[in-house]
């Protein structure tokens, strides 16, 4: 496993994605920096944290044996292996809000983006980006965010916080490889964030509606319960989860 350390970028995901146009890259090949200018979050959204005191890393993976209507299964993988590995630091109350949020007593503790590679319609890699609150005790008007030190009055260590995480995504991605995909849905179900229970969304007109979040389908749709008892699949441009 190949792990270099960067002081400061502007991503990690784009620099990951720049050394792959150039070279071969090794299976877990990780760029972790103390500083990101342009973190990216999911739809375009920004990532931003104190210098040092988070984890912010990319992960490369080859996923060349997943095909491609099976690509949110590394969001899946990737999102249960983070939620494993912070159970082994006593973080309380777990969940995933869809689709890959994690949280720690209903705050929003972890960002992932996955950002596939595809060619002639394969998935050859996967970039798997990861923003996690460490150490951050600070977070100007984000009332949702937490980090693990705020939940758990402990100072961590980041690399020892990465390594768990890394040690859990080959576990993990070994499960996907081997086609365990309902086990793999199931437990990711499991940990869905206001899952059963009435809540508020957004959709992509900006019109708020209610239902119940039940499940979610093969590509990763949310299936969510609407008031007319009908079950209705929703895409990640399609529909916001509020808190």
């Amino acid at each position: 496993m190949l792990i270099i350390k960067l002081d400061a970028i502007d991503s990690t995901n784009s620099y990951l994605r720049k050394l792959l146009q150039n070279q071969e890259l090794k299976d877990y090949t990780v760029v972790i920096t103390n500083k990101q200018t342009h973190g990216r979050g999911q739809m375009g959204t920004s990532w931003t944290s104190q210098e040092g005191k988070n984890l912010i890393t990319s992960i490369y993976k080859d996923v060349s044996n997943i095909k491609l209507h099976q690509q949110f299964f590394i969001s899946i993988v990737t999102s249960l292996a983070i939620v494993k590995a912070l159970k082994q630091f006593q973080l309380p109350k777990l969940s995933i809000k869809w689709p890959n949020d994690i949280l720690s007593d209903n705050k929003k503790i972890c960002g992932i983006l996955i950002e596939n590679v595809i060619k002639q319609d394969a998935i050859s890699a996967t970039l798997i980006g990861v923003g996690l609150n460490v150490n951050q005790t600070k977070f100007d008007n984000l009332p949702n965010a937490s980090s693990l030190q705020l939940i758990t009055g402990t100072h961590f260590s980041i690399e020892e916080v990465l390594h768990t995480i890394l040690e859990n995504l080959k576990n993990y991605f070994s499960l996907l490889k081997a086609q365990k995909l309902e086990a793999l849905k199931a437990e990711y179900e499991s940990l869905l964030f206001r899952k059963n229970k009435p809540s508020t969304f957004e959709d992509a007109e900006g019109n708020l509606f209610s239902g119940f979040i039940k499940s979610i389908n093969d590509s990763g749709n949310l299936c969510v319960l609407l008031e007319d008892e009908i079950i209705k699949e929703f895409d990640l441009k399609e529909l916001k989860l509020l808190y």
